[in-house]
C-alpha cells in the first residue's frame, strides 16, 4: 500500500527519543524519507546521546524506510542550514517540516532566571523559526509545502512554573498563524499541533498530590504514536485548504482548538473613564477565562 507522504522529504526536529521518534518513524511508514534531527541533550539542554538522531535514521532504514541522521542545533541559523542541505543532498528536495525540538527549564516565575527564559525561548521559537524560515525559500520556489509546529495545552490554557515553556508555545502559535497567511499565495501549509503522549517533556510533571499522581497515570496511558498519524495527514496533500489551525492528539482522540476572538463588548457613546468602566465590569465577569491549567480544562480519561 502506497502511504500517504510518499516520494516527500520532511525534517523531523528532536527526533531522537520521545514524541519526535515516533513521528519520524510514522512519517517514513507513510514512505516520507526523513532527515531525523536532534543534538542528543538531555531535558534541560545539557550533552547526553549524540548518537540518538543516527540510531533512530538506522532503525527507519532497517525496516524499508529512508531516512539519515542530523545532529544540528535548531537553534542555530547556520544549523538549519545544515538540515536543510542534508535534505536536498540526500533526497534532492524537501516538502514537510516538523518543529518538534524543546527543552524545559522550569521555575515558578519570581525565580525564573532571564537564562532559564531565554534557553527555552531559543530551542522552541527562534528553532521553529529558523528552520520554518530556511524551508521558505524552497516551498515558495516549487509551490507547495507543509509546516507543522508542535505546541502545548500548558501554552494554550496554563501551567504552573514554565512562563518560559508558554509564552515559547503561544509564540508558536502566533508564528504559525503569520506563516500560514504570507504563504498561503505559494500554497504553503501551517498548522500547529498540541501532542498528550507520555515521554520526557512530560515525565518532569511533579507527583506530589493524589491528583498529579492521577494526571500523570493516565498520560502513562497516551503513547508517542499517537501523534504520528495527525502529523502525516496535516502534511500530506489531502490536508490541502487546512492552514493557520490548532489541533491535538489525545491517544485516539483529535481536536480542533478555537482561537481568540471577541466574547463580549461594550460601547459608551462619550467614552470611557476608569471609573464609568469600573461600573460597568461586571459585565464582562461571567466571560472571564479562568486561571486554570489544562488538566483542569480536558479532564475527561483519554479515549
Amino acid at each position: 500500500m502506497t502511504g500517504v507522504l510518499e516520494g516527500k522529504t520532511a525534517i523531523v526536529t528532536g527526533a531522537g527519543q520521545g514524541v519526535g521518534k515516533a513521528i519520524a518513524e510514522g512519517l517514513a511508514r507513510e514512505g516520507a524519507n526523513v532527515v531525523v534531527n536532534d543534538i542528543g541533550v538531555t531535558l534541560t539542554g545539557e550533552a547526553e546521546n549524540a548518537g540518538a538522531a543516527d540510531a533512530v535514521a538506522q532503525g527507519i532504514r532497517s525496516n524499508g524506510g529512508q531516512a539519515v541522521g542530523s545532529t544540528a542545533s535548531v537553534s542555530e541559523w547556520d544549523g538549519v542550514q545544515q538540515m536543510m542541505q542534508s535534505a536536498m543532498d540526500n533526497f534532492g528536495g524537501l516538502d514537510l517540516v516538523v518543529n518538534n525540538a524543546g527543552i524545559l527549564r522550569d521555575a515558578i516565575f519570581h525565580k525564573m532566571d532571564p537564562d532559564q527564559f531565554r534557553a527555552v525561548i531559543d530551542v522552541h521559537l527562534m528553532g521553529s523559526f529558523y528552520l520554518s524560515r530556511a524551508a521558505a525559500g524552497v516551498f515558495r520556489n516549487q509551490n507547495g509545502g507543509a509546516m507543522v509546529h508542535m505546541t502545548s495545552t500548558a501554552g494554550l490554557i496554563g501551567n504552573f512554573g514554565q512562563a518560559n515553556y508558554m509564552a515559547a508555545k503561544m509564540g508558536i502559535v502566533g508564528l504559525s498563524r503569520a506563516i500560514a497567511m504570507d504563504m498561503q499565495r505559494y500554497n504553503v501549509r501551517s498548522n500547529c499541533i498540541a501532542p498528550f503522549a507520555w515521554s520526557r517533556m512530560v515525565s518532569s510533571i511533579p507527583t506530589e498530590t493524589e491528583a498529579d499522581k492521577d494526571r500523570v497515570a493516565k498520560l502513562k496511558r497516551m503513547t508517542p504514536e499517537k501523534i504520528a498519524p495527525l502529523v502525516a495527514f496535516l502534511g500530506s496533500d489531502a490536508a490541502a485548504g487546512i492552514s493557520g489551525q490548532i489541533f491535538s492528539a489525545r491517544n485516539n482522540e483529535i481536536y480542533l482548538f478555537s482561537q481568540p476572538r471577541p466574547v463580549r463588548s461594550l460601547h459608551r457613546g462619550d467614552g470611557w473613564t476608569a471609573e464609568s468602566i469600573a461600573e460597568m465590569a461586571s459585565a464582562f465577569r461571567p466571560h472571564l477565562t479562568p486561571l486554570e491549567r489544562s488538566a483542569d480544562v480536558i479532564s475527561w480519561d483519554p479515549v
